[in-house]
């Protein structure tokens, strides 16, 4: 049996993976003209991509994670409405999130975005930074395959973990 370690990702780490991502994406020779992310984890790597490949994102808000440090998995919730600036999603979708852990996210997100589009999707392929092998989907792109399913400490969780008065007190003191 092997020790499963937890991986610190720093924020060069963290946008060197997308712009990894990114160049995979653009190699495959796949167009697309919508990115879908899945918020929170997806937001920044949806946001990034948009602007790298000058498309227009939407953000579709699931959660799928509660509890102490957020690693108990539970029920998966989808938002009402995607959240976009164009009147219809695009024919080519490209999903996006931060990594795919069980997997079941985007195995159902697959098939909300067919139903809740009110024109016709042509395709819609997957891409993460982390794919876990305990997924029970492959995405379509990935930077990293993880065989022992860590946990993956990415580097905006501290703020999950912060307290308000603590970072007041603390610009209080760096304003001075």
């Amino acid at each position: 049996m092997s020790l499963m370690l937890d991986l610190d990702i720093s924020w060069s780490d963290y946008h060197q993976k997308i712009e990894q991502l990114a160049v995979q994406i653009y190699q495959s020779g796949w167009e697309f003209n919508q990115i879908v992310c899945l918020a929170r984890g997806g937001l920044r790597v949806g946001d990034i991509l948009s602007r790298i490949f000058n498309q227009p994102l939407a953000i579709l808000a699931t959660s799928s994670y509660s509890g102490a440090g957020k690693q108990e998995r539970g029920k998966l919730i989808f938002a009402r409405h995607l959240t976009m600036t164009t009147e219809n999603l695009g024919s080519q979708i490209l999903l996006v999130d931060d990594l795919v852990d069980s997997g079941i996210t985007l195995k159902e997100t697959i098939p909300w975005l067919y139903e809740y589009s009110n024109t016709p999707i042509q395709e819609i392929r997957t891409a993460v930074i982390w794919y876990k092998a305990c997924s029970v989907v492959t995405p379509d792109y990935y930077v990293d395959y993880l065989v022992d399913n860590p946990w993956i400490r990415q580097p905006f969780e501290p703020y999950e973990l912060m307290n308000l008065q603590e970072l007041a007190m603390k610009w209080k003191n760096e304003d001075k």
